[in-house]
């Protein structure tokens, strides 16, 4: 892998500091996650995959409403929401990961290990698409990333409603690491235009 990044590097001079922006998102959505672990425990494991890609689509909606319309009633930042967006599918990832029968209470070391292991998945296929279309996602407006991010929530809906049976998917676990790239993507560009937050 590390030679695999010093390639990037070498032939992509924005692939660094996509990297660090990516990061430094990445670990703003880290600390939140584990500061809420630390005050609500694992409250969350009652939560079903499929009430996990409701919420996230409550969270996108919202946002494409605010992008819609300009107007909002709660002061919250729209890049709280896309936070929101990034937790929840790496809960949804961890979710799908454990077998059925674990248990609701886990131990704060054991979540923060699943995080950091869904995140490096995700990360590294955020590099990989990253190499083959060539950083596209720094040409889009935000509004294009959060309706991409209601489209691959439709599909997972899809998948969950039949249970899995596609007959051409990437499944589950690639649409909600896509859903989390697209939100950090989002992130990124906010804090680059912070007049959109």
């Amino acid at each position: 892998m590390h030679g695999h990044l010093v390639y990037l590097r070498q032939t992509n001079p924005f692939v660094e500091k996509t990297l660090n922006q990516y990061d430094r998102q990445l670990d703003i959505c880290r600390q939140l996650f584990l500061k809420k672990n630390q005050d609500y425990g694992t409250a969350w494991r009652i939560l079903r995959p499929a009430s996990l890609t409701d919420q996230i689509f409550i969270k996108a909606s919202r946002i494409r409403q605010i992008q819609e319309t300009g107007a909002k009633r709660v002061d919250e930042p729209v890049s709280d929401a896309f936070i929101g967006i990034v937790n929840y599918g790496i809960l949804a990832l961890i979710q799908l990961s454990l077998p059925a029968d674990s248990p609701l209470e886990m131990p704060a070391d054991d979540v923060a290990s699943l995080y950091e292991k869904e995140i490096d998945q995700t990360r590294q296929l955020m590099i990989d698409k990253n190499h083959d279309y060539g950083e596209a996602w720094r040409d889009m407006r935000i509004s294009s990333l959060t309706d991409l991010i209601l489209m691959k929530l439709i599909r997972v809906r899809q998948i969950e409603d039949r249970e899995g049976k596609m007959l051409v998917s990437e499944g589950l676990p690639g649409n909600y690491r896509d859903i989390i790239n697209y939100a950090l993507f989002a992130l990124i560009k906010l804090e680059e235009e912070p007049a959109l937050k």
